[in-house]
């Protein structure tokens, strides 16, 4: 038997990993291939049993699942954030919750005959959507930056917000069947031991992590016991108030003052994928065949419900006094796919549930996997050209991500975004990220690379990544994962030290892209002109004032950057050329190409100053029958006389 359960552990494992990465490939949520994998070989082949391999561990493995995901998930409930991210997300999270919930819990009690009871549990259940899978569909539909943020943000906050419904709902239904047990006093004391003991434990984990007194190495680790062992506590002192505790929990260190949970969340981040995965694939096995197809046109029709009736109605009743156009509202009408949450917690209720002897519990997990299942699949294949047909595609991005946010980088995002360039500077390294922030330029701390950034970096408006870090050991696996996720074409980086090691793994045509602004461009040598007192300028580049006639001032020292032509940003390589002139070139000027650029304004102010006396002259006389052009010669002479910005000069 201990060889069995071993074999279907490593084969759980292996699945997981193969299901994660389909997902990948194929730009789709990692959901799908895990329940159609779970479906495949639990009901379809009877290959894995859960129930029968793992007996009464099944139940404290799936407890202790979900409340690492909901945990994670209430981690991210930062209500500053709700604040900050617009009327429509915040009415989504809160009235559209509402209204979803409603619709469906309806829904579900007139079409399948439910209990009212189980009908409202059903419906807190299904409200939420989630990051893990609203995050890849957004990647490949590409809708424009404002409908991408509503999304992305509704999916991350809906998530801890749905958890705390349901299990609210659970808590009064698992009392109420219970004749032995006083319904109000029961409830009451969930309540007090889930918020209470989830405000205290919170807020003393908070203070811990504020003052450092945990090691650095034992941080990451030493968070998750003790959300363990506080949701184990909880579970002891009433029974089933732990699931509320540790979001409780979560959401007081997302929202206490000087904690960092960015560490904890990546690191929770990479446990969670683990734990999705193989609980996805367990949760899945377990849905009973016959069960689902007992739902029959009952459950298709609760499925076109919640798909043509309550989205759209939450979405539209939303939306009103927003900016929101009516194709917008139709695209955020049809992006609302279900995700972990709903089928973990759902499975996890539907065991204590059918324990007590609810009715109708054991058809709680099979209608919530049809609904993850429809949505799902229904809106990954759909959207594309939805969004299509109401031309809410966004244009090719302008925007930068730069991975390094050193001086050098702050100066030249600060120059780009005066020029309504978006830009999103990323780094490991408080002190330049604080100094990011003082500048008023959006930043992410943490890793770029890291699975926390695929879900919750906001890369609405940006197209294109510059690896400008010193981390050498980092740069080429941020490389190597944004040439998947922009395209090869998009990705840039500076061609020194920290790309020598993979270089075997590139073509020719892409080691000219690593050439950043140029072959002999390093990240030392940016770091050293900055530091001797080198500036990020912006030049117009025009008929009379030609990239030549930049060269002749600034000298050869000046670094070409980027240049803007038609509101479009281009990135200078070795690769690449400067167009003449019609465009904004962006450039770092040395110290010595100041020095020479000085001169050669103060020699350009020499040459307008002998034209105008030259003029002066010829007013005070008539105009020589010998020479009668020349007062159109000085004339014009003026008039190409330019300052050392490229510009006319009006005399």
């Amino acid at each position: 038997m201990v060889d069995k359960i071993t074999a279907m552990l490593g084969l759980v494992g292996i699945l997981s990993l193969l299901c994660q990465w389909i997902g990948w490939k194929i730009r789709l949520p990692a959901i799908l291939p895990l329940l159609i994998c779970g479906l495949l070989i639990g009901p379809g082949l009877n290959i894995l049993k859960p129930d029968e391999l793992f007996g009464e561990l099944l139940f404290p493995i799936i407890s202790l699942g979900v409340a690492i995901i909901l945990f994670e998930g209430a981690l991210t409930l930062n209500f500053k954030e709700l604040k900050n991210h617009g009327r429509m997300v915040t009415h989504l999270v809160s009235l559209g919750t509402l209204i979803t919930w409603g619709c469906i819990a309806s829904a579900t009690h007139i079409i399948l005959e439910f209990q009212w009871s189980m009908a409202i549990l059903f419906g807190a259940l299904v409200v939420v959507t989630g990051p893990t899978v609203i995050v890849p569909m957004l990647r490949s539909i590409k809708p424009k930056t404002e409908l991408a943020s509503i999304l992305r943000w509704e999916g991350i906050l809906i998530d801890p917000v749905g958890a705390v419904l349901a299990v609210l709902v659970f808590e009064y239904i698992s009392f109420t069947s219970d004749p032995a047990v006083h319904i109000l006093s029961a409830l009451a004391t969930t309540l007090v031991i889930g918020l209470g003991f989830g405000l205290i434990s919170g807020y003393y984990l908070g203070y811990l992590l504020r003052n450092n007194l945990l090691p650095h190495y034992l941080k990451n680790t030493a968070v998750v016991t003790i959300m363990l062992g506080v949701f184990v506590s909880a579970n002891l002192m009433q029974e089933e108030s732990g699931l509320l505790t540790v979001t409780v929990m979560g959401i007081v260190l997302a929202n206490m003052r000087g904690v960092g949970v960015s560490d904890i969340l990546e690191f929770k981040e990479t446990l969670t994928v683990l734990v999705i995965s193989v609980l996805f694939i367990l949760l899945a096995a377990r849905v009973d065949s016959e069960a689902l197809l007992s739902l029959g046109w009952q459950g298709l029709v609760l499925l076109l419900v919640v798909l043509f009736i309550a989205r759209p109605l939450s979405v539209w009743c939303c939306g009103l006094g927003t900016s929101l156009t009516k194709q917008d509202k139709w695209f955020l009408s049809w992006m609302a796919p279900r995700g972990i949450v709903a089928a973990a917690v759902s499975s996890l209720f539907a065991i204590k549930l059918e324990k007590i002897g609810v009715e109708g519990a054991e058809l709680i997990v099979p209608l919530v996997f049809l609904i993850i299942i429809g949505t799902v699949v229904i809106q990954s294949l759909t959207a594309g050209p939805w969004a299509k047909f109401l031309r809410v595609n966004k244009e090719k991005s302008q925007g930068l991500l730069i991975f390094g946010a050193s001086r050098f980088s702050r100066e030249l995002a600060a120059v780009l975004m005066s020029k309504n360039i978006n830009m999103l500077l990323a780094d490991n390294n408080w002190d330049n990220i604080r100094l990011a922030r003082m500048m008023n330029i959006p930043v992410y701390y943490g890793n770029p690379a890291s699975a926390h950034a695929l879900n919750f970096l906001d890369m609405t408006g940006i197209g294109r990544l510059l690896v400008l870090s010193p981390y050498t050991e980092l740069n080429p696996l941020v490389v190597f994962q944004y040439q998947d996720l922009l395209g090869k074409e998009n990705v840039y980086g500076l061609d020194n030290g920290d790309v020598k090691k993979p270089r075997h793994q590139l073509s020719e045509t892409y080691r000219q892209r690593l050439c950043l602004f140029g072959k002999t461009v390093s990240y030392a040598k940016l770091v050293s002109l900055i530091y001797q007192g080198a500036v990020v300028k912006s030049t117009n580049l025009t008929e009379n004032f030609t990239f030549t006639n930049f060269r002749t001032c600034y000298g050869d020292s000046a670094l070409p950057l980027v240049y803007i032509k038609n509101e479009k940003v281009f990135i200078y390589t070795a690769s690449e050329s400067i167009p003449s002139s019609d465009i904004e070139l962006i450039s770092l000027l040395p110290v010595s190409a100041q020095h020479l650029g000085t001169k050669w304004a103060e020699k350009q102010q020499q040459v307008l100053q002998e034209a105008r006396e030259q003029e002066s002259l010829s007013a005070q006389s008539p105009k020589s029958d010998k020479n009668p052009n020349h007062y159109e010669k000085i004339k014009t002479l003026i008039t190409k006389s330019i300052n050392h910005n490229g510009k006319a000069k009006k005399t």
